[in-house]
């Protein structure tokens, strides 16, 4: 393993882990963002979860104006992400070359945790927004069987390779997409098509939307709770 590991804030829900949570934040934000996310899930304590959340890098961000700051990948006009293909286009939504840096990032932190003695299928991959899109991305390609992946508030790029680049060790993981009806960053017709996409290529989707905005919320977090016991207990 050559990548270097990303700096990450880790909790335990308690001693002795038996699964393993990596969490990617949005653009801009940090892995501070969602850490208080876990005593908010109310876990079980007899089943205990170790969470990560990596930071991103400090990279210019085009769709602020060049502006350095956390990101998983260089993002362009808004106004391209619409459905899945558009939205993947190099240097228009999506850079490519970032996404697949970042991909490669997560990959390091899955192998990581197998050398802590968490088996891959004891991973859940989650993310929200510029997260949620490596979550996605990564957890489909990953040549090992996972327990399963989170992408809230987002949606699905690079879809065109994902045809030749899809895994057959995670061609059934559960996946839990989320998404708010009034979001105005990621369009919720973006995270339709994106499911849409998904289930033509025989993934199994369980979807959850909400009346908010780009965000979470407290019905939001009741049914992560419920999704990661079931995928990891």
């Amino acid at each position: 393993m050559t990548t270097d590991l990303l700096p990450a804030i880790e909790l335990s829900t308690g001693p002795r882990p038996l699964g393993t949570v990596i969490w990617l934040h949005g653009l801009g934000a940090d892995g501070n963002d969602f850490a208080p996310i876990v005593r908010e899930l109310a876990l079980p304590e007899d089943k205990p979860l170790r969470f990560i959340f990596p930071h991103a890098p400090i990279r210019p961000v085009s769709i602020n104006s060049g502006y350095a700051m956390r990101a998983w990948f260089d993002m362009g006009s808004a106004s391209a992400i619409l459905v899945p293909g558009q939205s993947s286009r190099p240097g228009v939504w999506s850079s490519e070359p970032h996404i697949r840096e970042s991909q490669r990032a997560v990959e390091a932190l899955i192998e990581r945790e197998g050398l802590r003695g968490i088996a891959t299928e004891k991973i859940v991959l989650a993310g929200f927004s510029q997260g949620g899109v490596i979550a996605l991305h990564t957890a489909l390609r990953y040549p090992k069987k996972l327990a399963g992946v989170m992408a809230l508030s987002t949606y699905l790029a690079l879809d065109e390779s994902l045809d030749a680049e899809k895994q057959a060790a995670n061609s059934t993981i559960p996946i839990f997409m989320a998404h708010g009806r009034q979001d105005d960053v990621i369009p919720l017709q973006a995270a339709l098509s994106s499911r849409e996409r998904l289930q033509s290529l025989e993934y199994a989707v369980e979807w959850h939307e909400y009346a908010m905005p780009h965000s979470v919320c407290p019905e939001e977090v009741e049914a992560i709770a419920a999704w990661l016991a079931k995928v990891l207990g």
